[in-house]
């Protein structure tokens, strides 16, 4: 049933949707980019928000885009009956940029979820409500996957994950470090408890501390970051 906008939400998303995507190199955005009839880019990102509403919660998604990106705003009226959208103009830079931007418009716990990555393998569409479960307990938690290819690491949010199956946990964290030596994952989403949110565009900045040292990681199967159109 359509979410009201006066209903005060159970959990904010953070969906950057004002990229360039210039590495991409096609004439459309990156997240509309088609993967199955009638399926983008975008779709297979929001799968596990859309679990978090048929587990029955309130749904915010603020949405950040720049006036570069109005295809991407038509395309999201088809979850106008799914979440409460709420869409803010990005007024600075970066990706950071971004989420302080949206910040304001967030209610209760935050994830951020970036509409060019999609986690997949087993239970992938419930691993955000988990990664939320675990946030209001830990503070942070991480979505991420392992990964090894130094390429790859360079372009991803970087993790150093310790531990094994059902207890591991962020050692180290970087934003697309230029070393990607003793990295061996990369997160795909990020969960914070309400407290703790207004830290969250550290964790996109290559020289802040990273808040996600000391974060839970639920691991996934496999994250892919559709920056190109081969993906």
């Amino acid at each position: 049933m359509p979410v009201s906008s006066a209903v005060t939400p159970d959990v904010s998303i953070i969906l950057p949707c004002a990229g360039f995507g210039t590495r991409f190199g096609a004439p459309y955005a990156k997240e509309l980019h088609c993967l199955a009839p009638g399926v983008t880019v975008l779709d297979r990102s929001l799968e596990a928000v859309v679990d978090l509403v048929r587990g029955g919660l309130a749904v915010r998604v603020v949405v950040v885009f720049g006036t570069h990106k109005l295809d991407t705003v038509k395309y999201l009226e088809r979850y106008a009956g799914t979440f409460q959208l709420v869409f803010v103009y990005q007024d600075e830079p970066g990706l950071d940029g971004a989420i302080r931007s949206a910040l304001p418009m967030t209610r209760g716990p935050v994830a951020l979820v970036l509409p060019d990555i999609v986690v997949s393998g087993a239970g992938s569409a419930g691993s955000l409500r988990a990664a939320l479960a675990s946030a209001e307990v830990a503070g942070w938690t991480v979505v991420a996957a392992e990964e090894s290819d130094p390429g790859t690491l360079r372009q991803m949010g970087a993790l150093t994950v310790v531990g094994t199956t059902g207890d591991v946990v962020v050692k180290a964290a970087a934003e697309k470090p230029a070393d990607p030596a003793g990295f061996n994952a990369l997160w795909g989403m990020v969960a914070v408890a309400e407290e703790e949110a207004h830290r969250l565009p550290d964790v996109v900045v290559r020289e802040a501390d990273s808040p996600l040292a000391g974060a839970v990681a639920l691991m996934a199967e496999r994250i892919v970051n559709y920056n190109t159109t081969e993906g």
